[in-house]
């Protein structure tokens, strides 16, 4: 796949036309059975959703915290597959792990614990013979400054949140 091919009519059309660049995705939580699951439907696959065994859940299933992880690793994966297309950069194989800490008293309301994570640790295995040093370590920062879910934990943007009382109700109380 010619990546640069791929991507050149997108990227001239998005100069054309900045606001054309301009998207939302959507991801809607689904009640489950019991308490401690749910579902998430992100319009072209639903995915199951538990509390974590260390504060309730059954164990047996992602928690929130693992998505969280699981979208840095996959937008720093891809991110970094299509930077290493994008600067022909032969690499034999590449693997991104992503490991969080957390204290699980702060979802537990016990004592003055945090809520989230304290740490987060992004590492990049790279197999690629024939890359420089200086290849690898700008393929790793071009893929750092690309990584959307990255740039987004590292600069968080502002959430607002809204509730809406009852499904045929149509107020809206913002908070």
């Amino acid at each position: 796949m010619n990546l640069r091919e791929t991507q050149k009519p997108l990227k001239d059309h998005y100069r054309e036309d900045p606001a054309a660049s301009r998207i939302t995705l959507v991801a809607r939580g689904g009640q489950g059975d019991a308490p401690i699951a749910c579902s998430v439907d992100l319009g072209r696959a639903i995915y199951e959703a538990q509390a974590h065994a260390g504060v309730g859940g059954a164990g047996t299933g992602a928690c929130s915290g693992d998505l969280l992880l699981g979208a840095l690793a996959a937008c720093a994966q891809v991110t970094c597959q299509m930077v290493a297309a994008s600067m022909e950069l032969p690499v034999e194989d590449l693997r991104v792990t992503v490991e969080g800490d957390l204290d699980l008293r702060g979802t537990l309301g016990i004592g003055d614990a945090l809520v989230g994570f304290e740490s987060i640790r992004l590492r990049f295995d790279i197999t690629a013979p024939e890359a420089s040093p200086a290849q690898v370590e700008a393929l790793v920062e071009k893929t750092k400054r690309y990584c959307v879910v990255l740039q987004t934990l590292m600069t968080p943007p502002l959430i607002e949140t809204s509730v809406v009382l009852g499904v045929s109700d149509a107020t809206t109380v913002s908070a």
